[in-house]
């Protein structure tokens, strides 16, 4: 089974926000990649907190190297790249497919020079700010887009029911 996205953090740093993405993950029906170095490790307590327990609902891989993944993931899917620096396409002008990949760069300096290089102009996309702001925070910034795609996928496989009919049973 395709997933929605395949979401791609090459050298995340921050636990937290890797936790968040998981949870993500598990919620649009995503596929997380991860890319080495990490700046935590996957025990990390702040992973597990802000991943709870979806960690297990969420397809996790990790690799040694960007080419490691692209080789895994595939060439025949269609690749972008996230990125402030122009040029540069909005993240929603984008067509999104099943089993695309979105790639995001590390919290404080993002995707390196050589990296985003490997991606033509019409295939590096950004989120719009206002002005004299940087960026938005990773997690945020993964779930907008998944969130984009997610919907231009007509919300495939979401649950229609309430709040209550979603819990899972406490593990004990």
């Amino acid at each position: 089974m395709l997933a929605v996205l395949n979401l791609v953090l090459v050298a995340p740093q921050i636990a937290a926000n890797t936790g968040n993405i998981i949870r993500l993950c598990a919620n649009v029906g995503a596929r997380l990649h991860l890319v080495q170095p990490l700046g935590f490790t996957l025990d990390t307590a702040a992973l597990r907190r802000s991943g709870l327990d979806y960690h297990e609902l969420t397809d996790t891989h990790i690799w040694d190297s960007f080419q490691d993944c692209k080789d895994s993931i595939g060439q025949n899917r269609s690749w972008y790249a996230t990125t402030t620096q122009p040029p540069h396409f909005r993240y929603d002008q984008v067509k999104y497919e099943e089993g695309q990949v979105v790639v995001f760069g590390c919290e404080a300096t993002g995707l390196s020079q050589a990296l985003l290089q490997e991606f033509p102009p019409q295939q590096r996309l950004h989120i719009p700010m206002r002005p004299s702001n940087r960026s938005l925070n990773l997690a945020n910034a993964v779930s907008v887009v998944a969130y984009e795609a997610w919907r231009q996928q007509g919300f495939k496989d979401s649950s229609t029911g309430t709040f209550q009919e979603s819990l899972r049973p406490p593990k004990y």
